[in-house]
C-alpha cells in the first residue's frame, strides 16, 4: 500500500517522488510489455470496439452487433434448420409464432437498414418439418443362403 499524500505537497511533486523511487526500487523491471508500444494506440476506433472485443473474448455470436433487420433475416433463412430437431409439432408452431412477433414489432417500428423480412406462414413450415421428419425406415439385413440365423437376430425381420 502507498502511503498518502502529505499536506501542503503539490500532487504532482509527490506522484513523481513516487514513481522515481519506485524506479530506483526496481518495482517496473520485467513487466509485461516492457518497451512495447501500448495497444491500437493512434487508431481510430470503430464505436462498438468494446462489443466486438468482448464477444470474441467471450466466443459469442458476431451476429449479436447486427442491426435488427438483418438478424430477423438471417433467422428466416436458418428457420428450417432451426426448427428440424424439435420434437412436436407445437413447439415449431410456437417457435414460428414467436418469430413472427419479433418482425411484426421490428416492421411496425422498423429501424437500421431496411431489408426485406415478413411473416413466415406456419403452415408451411410445419408442412417441411415434417417431411425433414419422414425419413425412410432402415432396411434389415437379410442372412446369407444356407446360414442359420440365431435366435436373437429372429426378432429383428
Amino acid at each position: 500500500m502507498t502511503e498518502r499524500r502529505p499536506a501542503g505537497v503539490n500532487f504532482e511533486t509527490w506522484l513523481d517522488k513516487q514513481i522515481r523511487e519506485g524506479e530506483q526500487r526496481g518495482e517496473f523491471d520485467n513487466l509485461p510489455g516492457k518497451g512495447k508500444p501500448l495497444p491500437d494506440r493512434g487508431e481510430l476506433r470503430d464505436p462498438d470496439w468494446w462489443a466486438r472485443s468482448y464477444l470474441a473474448r467471450e466466443g459469442g455470436p458476431t451476429e449479436a452487433l447486427l442491426p435488427t433487420s438483418l438478424q430477423l433475416r438471417k433467422e428466416v433463412e436458418r428457420l428450417s434448420e432451426t426448427v428440424r430437431d424439435m420434437p412436436s409439432e407445437r413447439l415449431v408452431r410456437e417457435h414460428v409464432a414467436d418469430l413472427n412477433k419479433r418482425i411484426a414489432a421490428w416492421l411496425r417500428s422498423p429501424s437500421g437498414p431496411h431489408v426485406r423480412v415478413g411473416p413466415q406462414n406456419a403452415d408451411a413450415v410445419v408442412a417441411e418439418w415434417r417431411a425433414a421428419k419422414a425419413t425412410p425406415r432402415p432396411v434389415l439385413a437379410t442372412p446369407e443362403p444356407g446360414k442359420k440365423r440365431r435366435w436373437w437376430n429372429r426378432r429383428m425381420s
